[in-house]
């Protein structure tokens, strides 16, 4: 069925009331109809709503490929899938509100896998980055290449352009 973890620090510190910043990470599945996705993460949206979470950052569900495909339990039949929408959302809630948004997620048929981790608030996407262009210094010279004299053809007279028509033609 539904998967999802919740990891916790595991530093020796005491537990404190503050905020922490989690992800959840999530397959809808593809049997869903585009225009119903949104629907479902707005389901979503509202678990992490009435669990006091506030939201810092989403990423809208896309048609992915899966690395592997998933089996799940589906009107009393297994159904295996290699495909799913995957989708994001960042946001800042207690401890004990992360632990209640993983179980309401974990109830939500149209999910396929879920997974909540505790992150950094900053953006950790990777930033694409250009390799600059690397300018060359020549030491040497270039020299150009020489021309060669076009080919100057006589004038020809308006007669002799008649008479290779005519010839042509055959007229």
């Amino acid at each position: 069925m539904v998967e999802a973890d919740i990891i916790e620090r595991t530093d020796t510190e005491p537990e404190v009331a503050a905020s922490r910043v989690y992800e959840i990470g999530y397959h809808i599945s593809p049997s869903i109809k585009d225009e119903d996705i949104e629907k479902v993460v707005g389901s979503i949206r509202s678990v992490i709503e009435k669990a006091g979470g506030s939201f810092i950052a989403e990423g809208a569900p896309a048609l992915a490929r899966l690395a592997y495909p998933i089996s799940i339990k589906e009107n009393g039949k297994r159904v295996e899938y290699d495909r799913g929408h995957f989708g994001w959302i960042k946001f800042e809630s207690s401890i004990e509100g992360a632990q209640a948004i993983s179980e309401a997620i974990k109830r939500n048929s149209d999910l396929l896998r879920t997974m909540i981790f505790q992150t950094v608030r900053e953006d950790t996407r990777a930033k694409i980055k250009i390799a600059p262009l690397r300018e060359v210094k020549r030491t040497d010279v270039i020299k150009a290449a020489p021309r060669r004299a076009e080919e100057s053809a006589p004038p020809v007279s308006e007669a002799d352009l008649d008479k290779a028509l005519l010839d042509i033609t055959g007229e």
